[in-house]
């Protein structure tokens, strides 16, 4: 028997303004306001009612079929302002009892690499909202990108956690399939799903690729690959984005999709199951031991996709320095500008890689160049910084700060 478990991650950044010298200390809005509510819309439309409307669908049809989804907070909060057929749309696929939801950070940030107190709370305050809107605490945890390293998983089995979801990475696996449950090396209790990038990518980012040598995937080719893949369980995790806005409704994608599940269950050694699911049926096949950090992004599956340059440490760095001054404010405003700012949509923006992967960050990137990226960031950190000192009564100093105040004055200049 194989297991097949899907999962799909929902994310929308709070996009940034053209924020401009000339706009610090001028109480300027730091978001887009208009921008995201046009591009919601815009994925809405093309994306979530469609895709949702299909699982619904086929949720009904296949009492068999199951899938799971985490959703970040920002996109929560986007769909509640913008869009709250999304929001109904998402409680009507989790009301059939056969979609699970997945625990990951609110903002959809990158504090595990940088501020683990902030990570936790920004896990509780995403905990509460999943608890808000669909009644359930999830028991599965998912990190921003998939980033994972044996200290996040660690400090995750702490938090009460049964699992969490990893990168099938063949620097940790080596020789071994990601087709089975794996444990932690020290929490041996926990449990760890890793992704099939090879089967995910397949559909994420193949689908339509012309130049792909397996060019069309029909349904054919697609199952017989899951029914002979070595091991018990197949993880397929993708962003939902991938329905209908990566691959658009015209390449056949939700065709695909529609189709898909009658196809498998078409196998009677095929069966279809939720994160929780999985680690409660399987036993751990071996550990992974993954003492550095990795994630779902790039050919290299690190992180060198949000902290890769110099202006990505830069823009990092400074904006967690901050971290005590901003929560020292107790102004929710600041605190809440600060985590928004967290987002790794904003750090993706200024990559400058530009090889295998280079035309995936040419592609989502909405700005000119990574460095208008980089100094609008910036910008708006400075403004934070004055509000900061204004609200706490003083002049932050240390080294960080005047290297800082440095790097805006040079970009003045």
């Amino acid at each position: 028997m194989v297991s097949v478990c899907f999962y799909f991650q929902v994310h929308q950044p709070f996009r940034l303004n053209k924020y401009r010298i000339f706009d610090i200390g001028k109480n300027s809005p730091y978001f887009d306001e208009a921008l995201n509510k046009q591009i919601l819309s815009k994925v809405a439309n093309k994306c979530y009612l469609p895709m949702n409307a299909l699982l619904l669908k086929l949720l009904k049809q296949h009492p068999e079929f199951k899938v799971s989804f985490s959703i970040s907070g920002i996109a929560l909060e986007q769909f509640e302002n913008y869009d709250k057929r999304v929001l109904e749309s998402f409680k009507a696929l989790v009301s059939t009892g056969r979609v699970e939801l997945i625990q990951e950070t609110y903002y959809h940030s990158l504090a595990s690499m940088f501020s683990l107190e902030d990570f936790k709370l920004q896990i509780q305050k995403h905990r509460q909202i999943i608890f808000k809107h669909f009644g359930v605490y999830p028991t599965v945890f998912r990190n921003t990108e998939l980033i994972y390293s044996n200290a996040i998983g660690e400090l995750i089995a702490s938090l009460g956690y049964k699992a969490m979801m990893a990168e099938g990475a063949d620097k940790i696996l080596g020789s071994r399939s990601p087709n089975f449950v794996y444990s932690h090396p020290t929490a041996s209790q926990f449990k760890l799903l890793l992704k099939n990038y090879r089967l995910s990518d397949d559909v994420a980012f193949r689908f339509s690729n012309r130049d792909w040598n397996e060019f069309p995937l029909t349904l054919d080719k697609y199952s017989g690959w899951i029914s002979n893949s070595n091991g018990k369980l197949i993880n397929l995790y993708m962003d939902y984005e991938t329905f209908g806005e990566h691959q658009w409704k015209e390449t056949g994608i939700f065709e695909f999709m529609e189709k898909l599940p009658a196809k498998l269950l078409d196998n009677p050694n095929i069966e279809f199951v939720t994160p929780s699911e999985a680690i409660a049926k399987y036993e751990a096949n071996d550990v992974f031991d993954s003492p550095s950090i990795i994630s779902w992004a790039d050919v290299e599956r690190d992180v060198s996709a949000w902290i890769g340059n110099d202006i990505q440490k830069a823009a990092a760095g400074y904006l967690y320095e901050l971290a005590d001054a901003v929560l020292k404010t107790q102004d929710p405003e600041i605190i809440e500008d600060w985590r928004k700012l967290q987002t790794s949509d904003h750090f993706y923006y200024m990559c400058t890689k530009w090889f295998s992967d280079g035309d995936v960050h040419k592609y989502f990137n909405p700005y000119q160049s990574p460095y208008d990226a980089f100094m609008i960031f910036m910008n708006i950190l400075n403004d934070l910084l004055l509000r900061v000192e204004r609200r706490l009564g003083i002049r932050l100093s240390g080294d960080k700060f005047s290297e800082f105040r440095m790097e805006l004055e040079y970009g003045k200049t």
